[in-house]
């Protein structure tokens, strides 16, 4: 297929929501709720015609160039906040005695680099026990949200915990280039357990502009045979402006994500022949782990994909539409690869984006669904799949309340190890406003996988 130059990032499709937030204008925002003509935009490039003239249709596209506008507008003062908060957070850590040091005049400055320095995500969370819940068919589930929450930190904390608390061996910590935000926006931790590689994808933080960005990018890519899949988690991945997913590895200097873990993974594998992988990834994580045995998939790499033990996710979002998760469940199914997805009670990120008639996105294999009380079980899709209607405001408001009294009790009923701390109970609070966001933070994934039933698993 031939295309002009504006449509060379898209070759690879023949029909494709391409949208570039960063080129809108505040004015083109508000042109998207009536022009009939999105196609013509700068901001929007498509080969669906008419498909785009549609009200519903054209609402996601205001909402979604909106929000990274606002998005790409406060990137720098979003993430001032964030590393200010985190730096604030790590000063006991770096200050046995903070008060005394402050008024001696020896206060030291947490350093971001060093293994004592957690991000917000290890603060709210601080368990990094592995071996405790680590044993039987509760082994992958154990390793994979210890090591999803292991990729919010930085290297030499993932290091040292890899190394000294869980026994294992750290392999890296990699850093991707996202080739249309044209920055390093995506990262990974690769670890070993004898024949076990893992690689864990991390998710979106907090105060990450770019990372929120590719979550509500509503971008999409049909690929022939396979069917309609998220752009934003597509580029996080490795999609190339000029050639789209070429099957071989692309030269240096650029590191994309699916290419440079692929090729690691085989070098691996030839070294050790009875060694299989992991892929895991909480919230923005867990869709890229799944998107990635989707292009192996596309790639016809029987190889790796022989060598692929199971895919874990936690509070994974919705990755492409009902075409690509039938393709998916062949795939699945044909190299016996086992994917849980992970859900938690009232959690919006995997109710995204939500069931309409627009874009027809939709989740595909088994849900591992655990309600407040971690009372896990297995269903089709998890419970209240649309998360904005209104019926099931007061619900949600009455679980954030329960939830809130939940976290003073459990340490008396289940242990220590199940105490939140005063930030965790803090983010409980404003769940009171918020109902579903304190839902997706990786402590109550945490919870679910250690208390649940044994063969839970098992029922996939």
């Amino acid at each position: 297929m031939a295309l002009a130059d504006n449509d060379e990032d898209n070759y690879f499709s023949e029909k494709y929501l391409f949208l570039k937030a960063e080129v809108a204008s505040w004015i083109d925002c508000l042109r998207i709720l009536h022009s009939k003509d999105l196609e013509k935009r700068d901001f929007c490039n498509t080969e669906i015609g008419g498909e785009v003239t549609g009200s519903r249709y054209r609402w996601i596209v205001f909402i979604s160039v909106l929000l990274q506008k606002a998005l790409l507008y406060i990137k720098t003062p979003m993430a001032a906040l964030g590393a200010a908060i985190e730096l604030c957070l790590n000063y006991p850590a770096f200050n046995h005695h903070l008060l005394f040091n402050i008024f001696t005049g020896r206060l030291v400055k947490p350093d971001r680099a060093s293994p004592k320095f957690t991000s917000m995500v290890g603060n709210i969370d601080r368990r990094w026990d592995l071996r405790r819940h680590y044993y039987g068919n509760k082994a992958a589930p154990s390793i994979s949200i210890m090591a999803s929450k292991l990729s919010y930190e930085n290297e030499s904390f993932a290091r040292n915990v890899v190394t000294h608390h869980w026994q294992m061996e750290f392999i890296g910590f990699f850093e991707f280039w996202n080739d249309f935000q044209e920055a390093k926006s995506t990262y990974a931790t690769m670890l070993r357990d004898k024949n076990r590689i893992v690689i864990a994808f991390r998710g979106t933080e907090p105060f990450d502009a770019d990372a929120w960005r590719t979550d509500v990018d509503v971008s999409w890519y049909d690929i022939p045979s396979a069917g309609k899949i998220h752009g934003g988690f597509m580029k996080a991945l490795g999609l190339q402006k000029s050639t789209g997913w070429p099957k071989h590895a692309p030269s240096p200097p650029k590191s994309f994500a699916y290419y440079t873990l692929r090729e690691r993974l085989k070098t691996l594998i030839q070294e050790n022949g009875e060694a299989k992988f992991i892929l895991t990834g909480h919230s923005l994580g867990g869709a890229l782990a799944i998107l990635f045995v989707g292009i192996l998939a596309m790639h016809e790499d029987e190889y790796l994909l022989r060598r692929l033990e199971g895919v874990y996710t936690f509070g994974q979002p919705k990755v492409g539409n009902e075409q690509f998760g039938e393709y998916m469940k062949q795939k699945l199914k044909l190299y016996d690869i086992k994917y849980f997805r992970y859900v938690y009670c009232n959690d919006v990120v995997p109710r995204l984006p939500y069931d309409e008639k627009a874009f027809l996105f939709k989740h595909f294999g088994s849900c591992l669904y655990f309600n407040s009380c971690y009372k896990g079980k297995v269903l089709e899709d998890e419970a209240d799949n649309n998360y904005f209607s209104l019926l099931y405001v007061v619900p949600k408001v009455l679980n954030a309340v329960y939830e809130l009294v939940r976290g003073f009790i459990l340490p008396w009923i289940k242990g220590e190890e199940y105490r939140e701390g005063w930030f965790m109970t803090l983010f409980r609070l404003t769940a009171l406003i918020t109902p579903g966001l304190t839902n997706h933070f990786p402590l109550d994934y945490d919870n679910a996988t250690r208390l649940q039933k044994p063969g839970l698993v098992q029922l996939n």
